[in-house]
């Protein structure tokens, strides 16, 4: 009798554990969106009956983390993704494809903006839900601008390219900064020129084409001409630089929004502006990245579904604005920009206008490493004039062609 009553203990906390078991949800996040979204959960935890166990983790070590819980297969049923990371575990089949689930739900993935969401999808496949949003805008001082005899910011390359000219004749200081350690400038411009930057499926760099080399062209002017510093030596504190004209107009993203009214005094915060990108022709604004990060399913998640309403839940637009008043993140719902606290915002409008015209990058998993090793390599190289534009546009494309040659061959025998 003694050995029965034991067993239905056993078999009774058994059961209680697969229960408990079956009602947490394993959440990953990065970063300072990571130490804050514990605060959202608990609305969360009382409506659906469950337990959402949140991990934070820094970016620095984020996507080690993830490689190694997915060859231990230990992945948590949603995590925090970069839009660049998404084709590498789209490739490696750990994340679940949410067309259909998005379907059945009646989700609404046209309150997204088109470009953010574009990146999200491989192969015509959506895998990953916008969390938050970023893009490049310009920042500039507004009364350098104006001494220089202009009423707006430049709307196009040439305008650009003139009012830089003009702030330098009056000042004697750089009129705009372009970081020799940053690929994103020229890919924004090689972007709005439409290049292709990697042909084919992916398999072959087009660095050489006139689309690239033009975008590369008109970025060097800027070096070239003492435009822009080519050193980054040159700027040790670009929020200083900024406040003291050394340099007047730096295209960066919406953090910068909170560290430019911290780090620049009181005096100099009416001094500065956003605006969206220009164009290299009348197509005002030009485009800007499709930057930001999503929300994915672990392919193996028990909890799918209840994974996916975790999803939903961070998307509802009252979630995303209590979100971007704990921590800065740009909301990826329309919608939620409608809130008084983007309506408002004046340096906020930018954004708002450039988030309509975004554009994503290739891809696949090596473009991350031809942007950081490569790219940068020879921006830096043309900056400093040790190479011609063209000479670094065919060093670059033989490089990336090297990077390239295993997903060609993976390409040509159908396995990609």
């Amino acid at each position: 009798m003694k050995r029965f009553l034991l067993l239905l203990i056993i078999l009774f906390l058994f059961q209680s554990c697969k229960k408990e078991e079956g009602n947490i949800l394993k959440f990953w996040a990065m970063g300072v969106e990571g130490e804050n979204v514990s605060k959202l959960i608990p609305e969360f935890e009382k409506k659906y009956n469950v337990k959402v166990k949140v991990q934070q983790i820094p970016w620095t070590a984020a996507h080690e983390k993830l490689i190694t819980a997915y060859v231990s297969e230990t992945l948590p049923d949603v995590f925090q993704l970069g839009n660049t990371w998404i084709p590498e575990f789209v490739a490696l089949n750990a994340i679940l494809p949410l067309d259909s689930i998005c379907s059945v739900k009646g989700f609404d993935l046209n309150d997204y903006f088109s470009g953010i969401l574009e990146s999200n999808r491989i192969h015509g496949s959506l895998y990953g839900i916008p969390w938050y949003v970023d893009t490049r805008v310009l920042f500039y001082r507004s009364d350098l601008l104006k001494k220089a005899g202009w009423k707006e910011p430049p709307k196009t390359w040439d305008e650009l390219y003139e009012l830089s000219k003009k702030i330098k004749s009056i000042t004697g200081n750089y009129a705009i900064y372009f970081p020799t350690n940053e690929w994103v400038p020229l890919i924004i411009f090689a972007l709005q020129k439409k290049s292709v930057l990697l042909d084919k499926n992916y398999t072959e760099p087009a660095f050489t084409d006139s689309e690239f080399i033009s975008a590369f062209d008109f970025l060097s002017k800027f070096y070239r001409e003492k435009l822009s510093p080519s050193n980054i030596t040159e700027v040790t504190n670009i929020y200083q630089a900024f406040e003291e004209g050394y340099v007047a107009m730096y295209i960066t993203g919406p953090w910068n929004i909170a560290e430019f009214k911290k780090r620049i005094s009181s005096k100099a915060q009416k001094l500065w502006m956003t605006a969206p990108l220009p164009s290299p022709d009348s197509n005002y604004p030009g485009v800007s990245l499709a930057g930001g990060a999503s929300l994915v399913v672990n392919r193996e998640s028990k909890n799918k579904d209840l994974a996916f309403k975790l999803i939903e839940f961070l998307s509802e637009p009252e979630v995303q604005i209590k979100f971007y008043k704990l921590v800065g993140s740009l909301p990826s719902k329309k919608t939620a920009w409608n809130d008084s606290n983007f309506v408002n915002d004046i340096y906020l409008k930018a954004f708002r206008i450039q988030l309509e015209k975004t554009q994503s990058m290739p891809k696949i998993a090596e473009w991350e490493n031809i942007m950081v090793s490569k790219i940068q390599k020879y921006i830096e190289e043309v900056a400093v004039g040790r190479m011609s534009v063209y000479e670094a546009c065919k060093k670059l494309n033989e490089e990336t062609e090297l990077l390239l040659e295993k997903r060609k061959y993976l390409v040509e025998i159908g396995s990609l």
